[in-house]
């Protein structure tokens, strides 16, 4: 009867155990590292041929699917995010893209971030980060296209980095308080560029994401933003500027180069925003010199360039939803690096739109643009277009 009875304690024990009845009596368990890993993302869909009056009418830089013969809905970006603070000091990012086109081939998958950050301190106020990221230059640059206004980046500053993105070591630092009004800039929804320190100073290979250096020679990058509350409102004021040399990715057989195709690259850049509470302001412009196609000579040079934009926007939330209409205008003079024979733009360009935040899952965006380009390398001489069209984006946040 004893032993019966003993028994008949020790598996309630056991099952009380298993049902969380008996706190404290076994040791916790340990967390490993990947229950510390988020996994987030997000999906575009465009159509830009309504109301279209060039199909001549395009931008390398910003649209596969704008201009041209082709049309129909278009993947814009299909993007997955892994990150976690996996230990105290220790914080990963690794987001691909599989919307990418690779000659005939579509939605192909391509690294977009790749990086680590090294915590200097308990509240990594002072950080390094080391991988393939986000160029310290430009506010716009830095903002996520799953944030931004206007369906494409400015060719003014987003000139000086493809993708804006390289490998590189970059030194952040900004105080808790400042990253913790950051990270509340965010939350509430404000267009915020995210968190890249109040300083940076960084090298980068200066080929731009996804391209091996080619000269052994490293830019040089450095920003100051500082946001600052004032009384209800919040501004940031920046300044940034970088300096190397380009290597030239593509150039026609015809143009004269320099024998190394290296050509000097250097800008400087001042940004201000005012958060949108409710009306915003959002404006940059850059100033430099570096590589661009010269028709006359049919050779590549150094020449300066100069060119920003404006953002007006108007921030509305309404039945539990939120409407941001908003009006961009950008100017830009100057080559494009990046591209053949470092081609020669010119650019004038208004942009009118709203933004439609029906949940905070999914959003849809119309916008109108009113375009003037002038586009030139060896191929296309005296090549200038004018037009409009509707442009149309949807997309779903997960």
């Amino acid at each position: 009867m004893r032993l019966r009875l003993s028994t008949l304690v020790f598996l309630l024990l056991i099952a009380m155990t298993a049902h969380g009845q008996i706190v404290g009596s076994l040791p916790e368990k340990k967390h490993d590292f990947f229950n510390k890993i988020s996994i987030s993302g997000y999906m575009q869909v465009r159509y830009n041929k309504l109301l279209e009056t060039n199909p001549e009418l395009k931008c390398e830089q910003c649209d596969e699917s704008w201009g041209g013969d082709t049309g129909g809905l278009y993947l814009r970006r299909l993007r997955f995010k892994l990150y976690g603070q996996i230990s105290p000091r220790i914080y990963f990012y690794f987001q691909p893209d599989f919307s990418k086109t690779a000659g005939d081939a579509h939605h192909v998958g391509r690294l977009k971030d790749a990086y680590v950050d090294i915590g200097l301190d308990k509240d990594n106020e002072f950080r390094f980060r080391l991988g393939q990221s986000k160029v310290p230059y430009g506010f716009e640059n830095m903002q996520s296209s799953s944030k931004r206004l206007p369906l494409d980046r400015d060719d003014a500053l987003n000139s000086a980095v493809k993708d804006e993105r390289d490998m590189g070591l970059f030194f952040y630092w900004a105080s808790k308080e400042k990253r913790e009004l950051m990270h509340d800039l965010k939350a509430q929804g404000l267009k915020h560029s995210g968190d890249f320190g109040v300083f940076a100073l960084g090298i980068y290979n200066g080929q731009t994401a996804n391209h091996l250096e080619q000269n052994k020679t490293f830019h040089v990058v450095s920003r100051f933003s500082y946001p600052i509350v004032l009384g209800k409102q919040i501004i940031e004021p920046g300044i940034q500027a970088y300096s190397g040399k380009f290597v030239l990715l593509e150039t026609s057989e015809e143009v004269l180069t320099n024998p190394k195709k290296e050509y000097t690259d250097q800008r400087a850049a001042v940004s201000f925003v005012l958060y949108p509470q409710p009306f915003g302001i959002q404006a940059e412009y850059n100033i430099g010199r570096g590589p661009e196609y010269d028709k006359t000579s049919e050779s590549i040079k150094v020449k300066s360039l100069h060119g920003g934009y404006v953002t007006f926007s108007y921030k509305m939330d309404k039945w539990k939803q939120t409407f941001i209409p908003f009006v961009r205008l950008q100017y830009y003079s100057g080559g494009k690096k990046h591209e053949l024979d470092a081609r020669s733009y010119d650019v004038r360009e208004s942009e009118i739109g709203i933004e439609w935040q029906v949940y905070k899952t999914f959003e849809l965006v119309a916008m109108y643009t009113l375009s003037h380009r002038r586009f030139e390398d060896y191929e296309l001489q005296n090549n200038i277009q004018e037009g409009r069209l509707l442009r149309l984006q949807a997309q779903l946040n997960f």
